[in-house]
């Protein structure tokens, strides 16, 4: 259900989640409508940057060089990973979305931001209760970030059209998924979550019971723009 949600500035974080150039530039890993969600980025990196609140990145980043495949792991005819692979220009963070000044990277081979242990170490001595959640893919590095952020006792703030993934079906049913078991936070548009880090409070979709989406192939759009 829609409620009223105040978070303090000084106890929030952002993370923007593998805003890479594969994702609008490589054929096999577009992202749909990225270069709007780009902008929504900017304004939310803004928003941040304004209000003092810490602003990290992660990227995801193969280097099977370096490290071991994981089973199953897909690699091209010359050896290098499909995707995200280490000597790829196109692993490399959007110039337009990427680090200001000492804004840390955390990179990973994994879908959680939270894998090794650098994030939430980072997160616990700035105090950090409520984490702005942004990037892609929804269903894939997004959720599983967020599940465990949530696993880790932080509030997301899931910033709804800050996400994107292949196809606008896979995003919006992966933001009713995490919708449905989003304990302790919210989701948010990019408009409404600028507001919040302002300090303001915003009319925000928070999950009471359990799972009450039951979304069907007719309805999920119309649930996705109702949060």
């Amino acid at each position: 259900m829609r409620t009223a949600l105040t978070i303090d500035p000084g106890k929030a974080a952002a993370l923007f989640v593998d805003l890479q150039e594969e994702h609008r530039r490589d054929h096999r890993y577009l992202v749909e409508g990225f270069d709007a969600l780009i902008g929504s980025v900017r304004r939310l990196q803004r928003a941040a940057r304004a209000a003092g609140i810490p602003v990290l990145h992660s990227a995801y980043v193969v280097d099977l060089a370096a490290q071991r495949a994981k089973p199953f792991h897909p690699v091209m005819a010359d050896g290098s990973s499909a995707f995200s692979d280490a000597n790829d220009p196109m692993s490399d963070i959007c110039a337009e979305v990427g680090p200001t000044d000492r804004e840390p990277v955390l990179v990973k081979a994994d879908a959680s931001a939270f894998a090794g242990g650098g994030l939430a170490d980072r997160l616990a001595p700035l105090g950090t209760e409520w984490l702005f959640v942004a990037g892609v893919w929804t269903e894939a590095c997004i959720a599983q970030t967020v599940k465990d952020a949530v696993d880790l006792g932080f509030r997301v703030a899931l910033v709804k059209d800050s996400c994107g993934s292949g196809s606008a079906a896979m995003h919006q049913t992966a933001i009713l998924n995490l919708a449905n078991r989003l304990y302790g936070g919210a989701v948010v548009d990019t408009a409404s979550a600028c507001r919040l880090m302002a300090g303001e409070t915003v009319e925000a979709w928070r999950v009471q019971g359990s799972v009450p989406l039951r979304f069907t192939y007719d309805n999920a759009a119309r649930l996705y723009l109702d949060l």
